[in-house]
């Protein structure tokens, strides 16, 4: 073979898919490619007597639009132009070249014919990167095998219902209660329901507290009921319960009440033990019996993970333990220091406002303290933070390296002062600003006044998409962490002498994902505070497209469980679960899946950074 074949031939072995081609296809193909040169600026036809041709990058980088001027993605060293051979007929686009660029280029038509016995091969070339990461997103779901996530709520409600008024008296309701086999009952008026009585709350309402048994039940009963719809599954409904710390859901579908589901029937189906967790932590009476319990987080996350688990349902269930100890620590702490002076919030920040936890993250929180405070309040508060992070810290929550803790006074402070935070940070976004900006633009609160934050939270989502400036900087910032792909198509990979030769799939993955939907978020004012859901309601606005906002959704849940899995396997290990992962652990098929993912990110940061502009900044 000439030495300018040969060439081409290694090169295009080592891309996939062509490097599964047996031998003598490749020289066939390898014979067949021509050598093309588009200059800076060029474009490659698109018209209707172009010939529909596959393009492979030897050299340079292009970018591909829509008819209307938006970018739809770039091609880099070792990138595969597919579009022409879409198996669907592309809306109206258009390819130009960023730099001077060397395709290697063979009609569409002639490269199937080679590949005819190779339908792997056919199906790699007729999809995008979007579509193909779609695609090993929906074959993850489809495997997911826990019967949780496939049984729905109003799939067990097969027992009798038992209701009754109100105006019924204890007596008569534990009674009835016995009598039915049941721990619950719906009590009805009008046909609606209006509360629930379980048999905890006649222990601990009437009992305990020498109530008379000839009391109606709704002296004790819960009247704000928390629920579930039948078509929601049981690990929704184990989320709600781990959520709100309750054993008792009642199921409604579209006839109204149908039944009701307990933790005791989820664990009929799937044993799990989230649920029993925080029952356990919302009775601890002590740091030690915290710390224990706390010990069982990595337990849980890989018991979900091994059901098929993805980071919504793993996110919300480790987050809900980790804001029961939090609750639980302030309790401890308040029953030492008595009430607190003033009304406050106990906020938190970060990967837990979110719900994207996974064990024993670190640190992020703050308190808001009512603007009624008095100078000497603080030294209440100052001993609320210490407890509350010296405690989160002994069960496994590391201090913030940074120092974003209530026990930091910056954190800890009146809500004119945050509300003064936010606009400085808002009006002149210098980089602390910006650092500062990501961390608390992610916001919830965990124990206290909500109206503290909320009235925050609305002057904030006034000023941000009002100004194009800080959401400049935003944008810059954010593209500080990119997607680990470089030449050939290759993973950059860390070397820090701790992890070498692994990618972070947190921060070079997800945050870059994570950074874009909060952006996307202040841009359109949406209060939406979790990545997916910020995705999913900016999705069709001016900032994000439904098809950007797909894919990120898409490479978002990818990197996610290829994080899930890394992290359940070192649990599984004995070892303390990061974010670094070997490309060599995974697949060939999982590898490319992930540079998919990786594109697809790559493409929607190019697009901010195009729109903002950030290179006059």
């Amino acid at each position: 073979m000439e030495i300018e074949l040969q060439e081409i031939h290694d090169f295009i072995a080592a891309i996939p898919p062509f490097d599964r081609l047996p031998e003598n296809i490749l020289h066939s193909l390898t014979s067949a490619l021509r050598i093309q040169y588009v200059r800076r600026g060029g474009d490659i036809p698109t018209g209707n007597d172009a010939t529909p041709t596959l393009h492979i990058l030897r050299q340079g980088a292009m970018a591909l639009y829509s008819g209307k001027g938006n970018l739809m993605g770039m091609l880099g060293e070792g990138d595969i132009c597919t579009s022409f051979c879409a198996a669907e007929t592309m809306p109206d686009f258009y390819i130009k070249a960023t730099e001077d660029t060397l395709l290697y280029s063979i009609p569409c038509d002639q490269l199937s014919h080679l590949m005819e016995d190779d339908p792997s091969v056919l199906h790699f070339i007729h999809h995008s990167a979007a579509q193909r990461l779609k695609e090993a997103v929906s074959a993850m779901q489809e495997q997911s095998g826990s019967s949780l996530l496939h049984t729905y709520a109003g799939d067990i409600c097969r027992g009798e219902l038992v209701t009754t008024a109100p105006g019924a008296s204890i007596r008569d309701g534990a009674r009835l209660m016995t009598e039915h086999g049941v721990s619950s009952l719906i009590l009805m008026q009008d046909n609606q329901p209006v509360g629930l009585v379980t048999d905890r709350d006649i222990r601990q309402r009437c009992v305990a507290k020498g109530l008379s048994f000839d009391s109606p039940l709704a002296d004790i009963m819960t009247r704000d009921i928390i629920s579930l719809g039948a078509s929601e599954s049981l690990f929704d409904a184990l989320l709600v319960m781990t959520r709100e710390q309750v054993h008792h859901l009642p199921v409604f579908d579209d006839s109204g009440l149908k039944g009701i589901i307990t933790t005791t029937d989820i664990m009929r189906q799937e044993g799990l033990s989230a649920v029993h967790l925080t029952g356990t932590i919302r009775k601890a009476e002590s740091l030690e019996a915290l710390i224990d319990a706390s010990r069982m987080l990595p337990r849980i996350q890989l018991q979900l993970t091994t059901m098929g688990a993805d980071l919504h349902h793993v996110g919300y269930a480790v987050t809900a333990i980790t804001e029961a100890i939090t609750r639980r620590l302030i309790e401890l702490a308040e029953a030492d220091l008595g009430p607190a002076p003033a009304p406050y919030a106990w906020i938190a920040a970060g990967s837990q406002a979110r719900r994207e936890q996974t064990c024993h993250s670190d640190q992020d929180n703050g308190l808001i303290i009512s603007d009624r405070s008095q100078p000497g309040d603080d030294a209440w508060f100052a001993s609320l933070a210490k407890y509350v992070n010296d405690g989160l810290n002994a069960c496994g929550y590391v201090y913030c390296p940074g120092d974003v803790m209530a026990s930091n006074s910056k954190w800890r402070q009146p809500a004119a002062v945050w509300q003064g935070y936010f606009e400085q940070w808002i009006e002149q976004p210098e980089p602390m600003a910006l650092m500062l900006s990501s961390i608390f633009f992610d916001l919830r609160v965990i124990h206290g006044e909500t109206k503290l934050l909320d009235k925050i939270r609305k002057n904030i989502m006034k000023k941000a998409p009002n100004n194009q400036l800080f959401l400049a900087h935003m944008v810059r910032n954010a593209l500080s962490h990119r997607p680990p792909l470089g030449f050939f198509r290759d993973f950059v990979l860390v070397h820090d002498g701790q992890h070498d030769d692994t990618l972070d799939l947190k921060h070079s993955g997800l945050v870059p994902i994570i950074d874009m939907a909060r952006i996307y978020a202040l841009a359109e004012g949406l209060n939406e505070i979790s990545t997916e859901d910020r995705l999913g309601a900016a999705a069709g606005t001016p900032s994000l497209s439904k098809g950007g906002a797909a894919n990120l959704l898409d490479a978002f849940e990818f990197i996610s469980n290829l994080r899930l899995e890394h992290q359940a396997a070192q649990i599984r290990e004995g070892e303390t679960p990061d974010n670094f992962l070997s490309p060599k652990q995974l697949s060939k098929l999982e590898r490319e899946h992930l540079k998919d993912a990786f594109k697809v990110v790559q493409t929607m940061q190019a697009t901010l950074e195009m729109r903002y502009q950030t290179d006059r900044i």
